[in-house]
């Protein structure tokens, strides 16, 4: 299978060890990335996803790649706006309690937690999001149970 990787810029700005990984897959052809361009369009047919379009941002000509999946990662904004005016927000990340006095996943609303991506501007990994859910699942078990009596 063909992996391309379409970035925007001409280059990367995730963390070094993360570069070094998908620079070396590229140089095995493992991977082929697709510099200073964007999707313009996911072509398809009844079957499914054909193609992609991709635009270059500089140049503006366009160019078609055979594929039949696409996954779409843009950024690192969580999507969080309609908790604006809610809870406590830095940057677009819920603020949690964080420490080590349990609770560590509750927000400024008693009995409303956040975890993973949504409140972790440092890590956002899947296994840091996985390891979040959990606290935040424990968190909510004892408020309820404290609710309860």
């Amino acid at each position: 299978a063909k992996v391309y990787l379409v970035h925007r810029r001409d280059k990367l700005r995730s963390e070094k060890i993360l570069q070094d990984k998908l620079l070396d897959r590229a140089r095995a052809g493992k991977i082929e990335l697709v510099w200073n361009s964007a999707v313009d369009e996911i072509l398809g047919d009844d079957t499914g996803v054909t193609g992609l379009r991709v635009k270059n941002v500089a140049t503006a000509a366009t160019r078609e790649l055979a594929l039949t999946g696409v996954f779409v990662a843009i950024g690192h904004t969580p999507n969080t706006g309609l908790f604006e005016g809610q809870l406590d927000m830095k940057g677009g990340y819920i603020r949690i309690k964080s420490g080590i006095d349990g609770g560590a996943t509750a927000t400024n609303i008693a009995g409303v937690f956040a975890a993973g991506d949504v409140a972790d501007q440092v890590y956002r990994q899947a296994i840091t999001s996985a390891g979040s859910g959990c606290m935040a699942a424990l968190d909510a078990e004892k408020f309820l149970d404290h609710q309860a009596g």
